[in-house]
């Protein structure tokens, strides 16, 4: 049984353990691993985290969207913001590059969503927004949804 939930919420960075516990919350019904549900909260951080401070500037006008699906031991993941884009994608995804070197922003983002997934699609437009699509197979989730 395909199981889905959708929230969004202001651009504040405050939201951004709100998105992972909430995360977490909803995919705990397919009972993941410790280290499972703590590769998962991270990336949401990482991607909610990315859409606040590069694809809106900090600013709260911005929303950022999540969309979690369930199905069949599969969590797939999409974090959403409608701000900025990203003009270079592949650059984007080297370690340690950010656009943010005076907030001291590690520029690992990317990198930790690609060692903790087993897939990750980034869709962007300059100006129109950002898309991190990311999908885990869990080691012992039960099949159905309860």
């Amino acid at each position: 049984m395909k199981n889905v939930m959708q929230m969004q919420f202001t651009a504040l960075s405050q939201n951004e353990s709100f998105a992972r516990v909430t995360v977490a919350a909803f995919i705990a019904q397919l009972d993941p691993t410790m280290d499972e549900l703590t590769e998962i909260k991270t990336v949401v951080s990482e991607a909610v985290t990315n859409a606040i401070i590069h694809g809106y500037d900090m600013s709260p006008d911005g929303i950022v969207h999540i969309s979690v699906t369930i199905e069949e031991g599969i969590v797939e993941l999409s974090i959403k913001d409608e701000g900025h884009g990203i003009m270079d994608i592949e650059e984007a995804r080297q370690p340690l590059y950010t656009t943010k070197p005076e907030l001291e922003r590690s520029g690992m983002g990317f990198t930790i969503m690609e060692n903790f997934m087993d897939e990750i699609s980034i869709v962007s437009h300059p100006g129109e927004g950002t898309e991190v699509r990311l999908k885990k197979h869990l080691s012992n989730s039960k099949m159905l949804c309860n």
